[in-house]
């Protein structure tokens, strides 16, 4: 092994040893060009595609076959025979003995909740049990005992109205037909197919926001206006049908396909409901967000029917002495 004398050779060799540096570099040179060529024309073919891609319109869903009137019929009537079995307990869910007092509570209840009008009422109905009385009542003192429910002024000018029309025009009774009752100051339709369905047993479809919000979801209806809505959902079920129809429909509204959040995953419907998947899907997550009843809270009559599987509503909380 000749290690000693090989060592002043491989110093003197310092342009040999750079010559070898620089062999690789040449070759890399050499092949740069090619290399970099395939790159660049990769890269580009890349970049293209996805600038093309992003670009593109994103791909839509196929359409659904349009659903012929004879499939809407039979798949409404089917949803109206589930949410009988849901809920053979529908009911009104204003509490009332008669038909003066479902009519004072059904003017009461726009833009609040029934709860809250059947804390109001028993109080009402103490001081002014009939159409004579409440029609002899200061506004004031009127205001004062229906201001639970909001709007006050408002609804203290309709009832003192109402009260008064029924005393004057019609022997201090509520008429049974619904051209008399739109009569009556502060009562439209919905308020009259109420009072007639539930105090004179004719069948009549109460369009509230919960009915509107229900029909058009599933596909019964496109309509806004509540008249519009009302007249094509008559034109797909019986007339018999039309009261409890309403109290279903109503109560899932407010159980189980809210406004805001509906409980999709919890709904036994769904399969139906050709709006499924606009609220929550998970069936933990939706159990949560049913009302009422199902969620096991207080229903919203203080007195329920029989058959309700829930609780009372509590009582209004009496108002707090002043200090």
């Amino acid at each position: 092994m000749n290690d000693t004398p090989e060592k002043p050779t491989a110093a003197k060799k310092v342009p040999a040893k750079r010559t070898t540096t620089k062999a690789p570099a040449k070759k890399t040179a050499a092949k740069t060009p090619p290399a970099t060529k395939a790159t660049t024309k990769a890269v580009a073919k890349k970049t293209t595609a996805k600038a093309a891609a992003e670009k593109a319109p994103a791909k839509k869903a196929p359409a659904r076959k349009p659903e012929s009137r004879t499939a809407l019929v039979r798949r409404a009537r089917r949803i109206n025979r589930e949410l009988a079995e849901l809920y053979p307990y529908a009911h009104p869910e204003l509490d009332f003995t008669n038909s003066f007092e479902l009519l004072v509570a059904t003017v009461l209840s726009a833009q609040t909740t029934d709860m809250r009008v059947n804390q109001t009422t028993p109080r009402l109905f103490a001081v002014a049990p009939t159409p004579e009385d409440m029609a002899a009542l200061p506004p004031e003192e009127l205001e004062d005992l229906i201001r639970p429910t909001g709007f006050f002024r408002a609804k203290t000018k309709s009832l003192l109205g109402l009260s008064a029309a029924l005393r004057d025009r019609f022997g201090g009774e509520v008429p049974g037909r619904l051209e008399d009752l739109v009569t009556l100051p502060g009562v439209g339709r919905k308020t009259a197919n109420v009072v007639l369905g539930n105090a004179f047993g004719v069948p009549g479809i109460t369009v509230d926001t919960h009915f509107g919000r229900l029909a058009r979801r599933f596909g019964w209806t496109t309509q806004e206006d509540a008249d519009k809505v009302e007249a094509d959902v008559a034109a797909i079920f019986p007339k018999s049908e039309w009261t409890m129809l309403s109290h279903r429909v109503v109560f899932h509204g407010r159980r189980v396909c809210h406004s805001r959040k509906p409980a999709c995953g919890a709904c036994p419907i769904a399969p139906l409901c050709p709006s499924y998947g606009e609220g929550e899907t998970d069936p933990e997550k939706a159990r949560k967000l049913l009302k009422y009843e199902l969620g096991g809270q207080p229903g919203q009559r203080l007195k329920p029917p029989a058959d309700y599987p829930g609780q009372p509503a509590p009582p209004m909380a009496p108002p707090a002495a002043a200090s």
